[in-house]
């Protein structure tokens, strides 16, 4: 058998050998996946049955509502997963999976006569010793089934780890002991090869050497098949050739001669392939490592420590090209190439111009190959040149048609880079270009996923804040409703009533400013989907004063509600005296003072001292030589916990929370809103363990402001008779009240289908209303259908709106046009009163 024949032999048993390695390892593979997939699921079994066990005891501990019913979710999810099991295929597994359902079943129906139990337990007192000890052994019946379940369900996850584990061993020793068979071939071959060359070359040699002296009745005597019994068999027809002819020495010296120059030149082709085949590992090994980064920096480092290290070379770079400038800016630089690219100006982030020689062929997708670059006048090989380089390659980076990079490697000799190092050069650049390219989509895929994540966050946020305003839209009418009889009966009290003692007085008047802080409250709900008025009416705010009364309304937060635990947390106020007023919403400023103190109050879950401070600074940024302007700080100090510095920075964006279930996130991102629209500044000082300071600031106006008050009015009309329609009885019998005492003749009807019967009786008989008070959402007939039943029998009869959306409605002109006057709820009794004497 011819030796080329062995090697081929070899060859084909050996990539034989591999594929059946690949086919088995790529079945374990299949396999563990299978059995990962499998531990996943009964992992997942196991955590719902560990829930429900978990509930279990719970619900019989507690025996609330809330827990039954998450039990009862488990359950059903539970089941849900057991109906889908499709990982487990064997029949012990399928077994366990029949036995878990069976389980499940049993459960579900012992926990529902634990919950029947527990209601007749409820029910029927004098069988409460038995149905305990009934609950009892349900509890004992469901641990020991759930118990049955986390074993089975334990028992599939051990059973998928050992399939994993035994499939892996079984890929090892197949790995094992093909990989030794493929030794052993390769070893028999090359032990075979050099046994059946080197033997009978030393024996031409020898042969060479007796027939060159003279001998030509030596043979070599060779029977074997292959290219050396072929060589040998010529050798001995040679010599018997020989025999019969008159060879001269000289002639004998010159075949001798050609066959030293034969062998010499397979020696060359064998080192010339030796090289190529190291060039071609060292091609694999770089392409193998660049392609586990995905960032162009380490694609580039790794390119050029290989170079340096592996074909050697003095210098390597690589260069980013933009096409837009035409200029090259150098990325890498080699680790051994730092000193000389500091001498050549080519260190990382320089740029060097296009030449129109090398440069300029690269960048249009061709390899540049200089031998000795010190005979071009060119910029680029000089400044190459300078540094005492004499050989230049420079491979483009090209990716889609497109060269984006340079590669450039040197050498201080000259025509130092032979063919294949250019040809490896070539191929390595093509590499580089792919994995470069992959790198710059794999960053521009993660960039367009982060953005896409963010945009998908933004707008989860903005459906959450609809949606909540939406529904805080339709509750802010319900609790105006409720506080619209509380806000007339007390400003009703406190202007009629003349004999209330102070404190009365001063209870009434703080009731007073809650409701108007729950109005305001309740009108800013639709700022949760709706812009609000890009105009405040702002008005002059005593700060001392209403500090004291944010105190007053909070009183049960940081006193009564922490006493009840056994805390204590003591307030304190240090007043600056004649502080100046300042230009705001007493509303808004006050909510915003409670969210601070509520969140102070929280931070001292221990108790604490809560500090209110009031202080006038001079606002040095902004003064001038004519005007010097001052701001009036509000602090809230606490002696809390403190907050990180990433609490701090994030505390004031919306949704953002570290209260957990208790907490929205929506207090202090109030208060900063409130900040923005007042032009006023927030600050917070805080250190870990030592408690929080929130400081606002307000600019002091620099000339008095001149507050309009509307004139009273001469006349207040009394004895009319007025309609009034409302679904609501307590605001009914609150504006009649109200009304009645002014002197008026109230006539209130119970909803819209109501009002209208009622018009259209007195309208027949003669006795019309002076005017018609009406609510806008009353179920069947709401606000609008009765205004315009009215206009219709009376088109002179005025109407006046009252309703929870009534400031909604005049900001979007929504406002009907058979209405002559709309007002929000609550009402007050000076904007009835005006409604009343400017439509009568």
């Amino acid at each position: 058998m011819k030796i080329s024949t062995r090697l081929k032999f070899a060859e084909l048993i050996s990539l034989a050998i591999v594929a059946i390695i690949v086919v088995i390892l790529l079945s374990t593979t299949l396999q563990m996946k299978r059995e990962i997939a499998k531990n996943e699921a009964a992992g997942e079994l196991l955590q719902a049955v560990t829930s429900l066990r978990y509930l279990t005891v719970e619900y019989a501990l507690r025996h609330d509502e809330r827990t039954r019913a998450q039990w009862q979710l488990r359950s059903n999810s539970l089941s849900k997963r057991l109906a889908s099991t499709e990982e487990f295929t064997g029949p012990a597994e399928t077994e366990s999976i029949s036995d878990l359902r069976s389980a499940n079943e049993n459960i579900a129906a012992l926990f529902t006569l634990l919950v029947n139990n527990h209601h007749e337990l409820l029910r029927e007192r004098g069988k409460e010793e038995i149905l305990e000890e009934l609950e009892s052994r349900l509890m004992g019946q469901i641990t020991n089934k759930t118990q049955a379940m986390i074993s089975e369900a334990l028992s599939l996850s051990d059973q998928s780890r050992i399939g994993a584990l035994n499939a892996q061993q079984r890929a090892f020793n197949a790995v094992i002991l093909f990989g030794g068979i493929v030794v052993l071939v390769v070893t028999v071959t090359i032990y075979i090869t050099l046994r059946s060359v080197s033997r009978p070359l030393e024996r031409m040699r020898e042969g060479t050497a007796i027939v060159g002296a003279g001998n030509l009745d030596f043979s070599l005597g060779f029977q074997s098949q292959d290219e050396i019994g072929d060589l040998a068999r010529a050798f001995d027809g040679m010599t018997e050739k020989l025999k019969l002819t008159t060879v001269s020495r000289d002639s004998l010296a010159d075949i001798n001669a050609a066959l030293q120059a034969e062998i010499i030149e397979r020696q060359q082709i064998e080192k010339k392939a030796q090289a190529q085949l190291a060039r071609l590992n060292l091609l694999h090994q770089i392409t193998r490592s660049i392609g586990e980064r995905q960032d162009l920096r380490s694609i580039f480092q790794v390119v050029i420590r290989s170079l340096e290290d592996h074909l050697p070379v003095d210098f390597s770079c690589v260069c980013l090209y933009n096409q837009e400038t035409n200029l090259l800016l150098v990325t890498s630089v080699g680790l051994h190439s730092e000193a000389l690219a500091q001498e050549l100006s080519m260190t990382k982030n320089s740029q060097v111009s296009i030449d129109e020689n090398g440069l300029s062929r690269c960048v249009h997708g061709e390899l540049v190959y200089e031998a000795d670059i010190s005979k071009i006048d060119f910029p680029f090989p000089q400044r190459m040149a300078s540094g005492g380089l004499r050989a230049l390659v420079m491979a483009p980076l090209r990716a889609e048609s497109t060269v984006f990079g340079v590669l450039v490697v040197a050498k201080r000799q000259a025509h130092s880079f032979n063919s294949g190092e250019c040809e490896f050069l070539r191929q390595l650049s093509e590499h580089v270009a792919l994995a470069a390219n992959q790198a710059q989509l794999y960053t521009a895929l993660q960039q367009a996923y982060d953005d896409l994540r963010q945009t998908q966050q933004s707008i989860m946020q903005q459906e959450r804040l609809r949606a909540l305003g939406q529904m805080a839209s339709g509750i802010a009418h319900d609790i105006n409703n409720a506080i619209s009889p509380v806000a007339l009966y007390t400003e009703s009290l406190l202007e009629t009533e003349k004999n209330l003692s102070t404190k009365g007085r001063n209870y009434l008047e703080v009731i007073s400013r809650a409701i108007d802080d729950v109005a305001a409250t309740v009108a800013r709900m639709r700022e949760f989907y709706r812009q609000r008025a890009p105009q405040l009416t702002l008005s002059p705010v005593n700060v001392n004063s209403l500090v004291q009364q944010v105190i007053d309304l909070t009183r049960a937060r940081w006193s009564d509600m922490p006493q009840q635990r056994g805390i204590v947390i003591s307030v304190q106020t240090e007043f600056a005296l004649d502080l100046p007023d300042i230009m705001g919403v007493h509303g808004e400023i006050r909510e915003a003072l409670t969210n601070l103190i509520f969140n102070a109050v929280d931070a001292m879950p221990e108790g604490g001292t809560l500090t209110l401070r009031t202080s006038v600074v001079q606002d040095l940024l902004k003064s001038t030589k004519e005007v010097i302007l001052k701001q009036v700080c509000i602090d809230v100090c606490d002696t809390g916990i403190g907050m990180s510095d990433d609490t701090r920075r994030r505390c004031l964006e919306p949704f953002f929370t570290t209260k957990g279930e208790r907490g929205t996130g929506l207090g202090l991102a109030m208060v900063y809103g409130m900040i923005e629209r007042h032009s006023a500044h927030i600050e917070i000082l805080t250190e870990i363990g030592k408690g929080t300071t929130m400081r606002m600031s307000f600019l002091v106006p620099t000339t008095a402001s001149s507050v309009s008050h509307s004139p009273a009015p001469d006349i207040i009309p009394t004895q009319r008779r007025i309609l009034v329609v409302d679904d609501d009885p307590m605001v009914l019998k609150s504006l009649r009240d109200i009304l009645e005492i002014d002197g008026h003749s109230v006539i209130s009807a119970d909803g819209g289908q109501a009002g209208i019967d009622s018009f259209k009786a007195a309208h027949e008989q003669g006795d019309s209303f002076a005017v018609v008070i009406t609510d806008l959402g009353m179920p069947y007939v709401d606000g609008r259908k009765l205004a315009s039943s009215i206009k219709q029998l009376s088109p002179d009869t005025p109407i006046i709106m009252l309703t929870g959306w009534g400031q909604r409605l005049v900001e979007d002109g929504d406002s009907p046009s058979q209405v002559d006057c709309v007002l929000s709820k609550p009402p007050k009794l000076s904007e009835l009163r005006e409604a009343l004497r400017k439509i009568l």
